[in-house]
């Protein structure tokens, strides 16, 4: 699709940002990744990422964006605050400004580095409510960054509308479902691959599995008896 151009991944070593780092490797002649520290919880996702970063062979750029923590104390930039979710609230991971504040230090990068798109896995099938995972927030953002650096960058969102089993479908077409089931870190609790089992992200990602198990082994059955 762009195979003579340059992208960078906005990469956390999680489920969704690893099955885009596939995806952005299928599609583009080049790829980099930029994490960001930001005093989360678990330093075990700096350190997962960029495992994985290095095993795929893919530049990584760390940027230090602390002043969140500093700005927006959370549950993930705080142990003494409890994942919790209210009915008809923002879940108490939501970090003010995150995505805004990624993707126009990520911009700011892909420009030095000559490449115009950026890819991020945010998702407004499955977003908890967060309201800078939605769509109308992303399109609005490219036009911001395009303005702000005169510069025709590209945000990609491969799973934007996608459910966390049809994430997961993705990944297995995209022959990366066993390294991202077993190599990737979304648990908020820091348990690397199905995860710690009780936390919300572990709760997301294991009914999106099961569900998406139950319907490639249907597919695969089907198969057989017709073999």
């Amino acid at each position: 699709m762009f195979a003579n151009e340059k992208a960078v991944v906005v990469f956390s070593g999680g489920q969704d940002s690893t099955t885009c780092l596939f995806w952005a490797k299928k599609h583009f002649a080049e790829v980099e990744t930029v994490t960001f520290d930001y005093g989360q919880r678990h330093k075990q996702e700096i350190e997962v990422a960029a495992g994985i970063a290095r095993e795929l062979g893919v530049p990584q750029t760390v940027l230090d964006m602390s002043l969140l923590n500093q700005l927006a104390p959370n549950a993930l930039t705080r142990t003494d605050i409890d994942i919790t979710q209210q009915e008809g609230e923002l879940p108490s991971t939501f970090v003010d400004g995150r995505n805004l504040l990624f993707l126009s230090f990520a911009g700011v990068l892909a420009k030095q580095k000559g490449a115009r798109h950026i890819i991020t896995g945010v998702c407004e099938t499955d977003f908890s409510g967060y309201p800078d995972c939605r769509d109308s927030f992303i399109k609005s953002l490219n036009v911001t960054l395009n303005l702000s650096m005169d510069y025709p960058f590209v945000i990609h969102t491969p799973l934007m509308w996608l459910n966390k089993a049809e994430t997961w479908h993705m990944a297995d077409e995209l022959e990366a479902f066993e390294f991202v089931r077993t190599r990737t870190l979304t648990c908020y609790n820091g348990v690397i691959g199905d995860g710690c089992g009780d936390c919300p992200a572990c709760k997301l990602r294991r009914a999106g599995l099961e569900q998406y198990l139950a319907v490639r082994g249907a597919s695969s059955q089907g198969v057989e008896g017709h073999a």
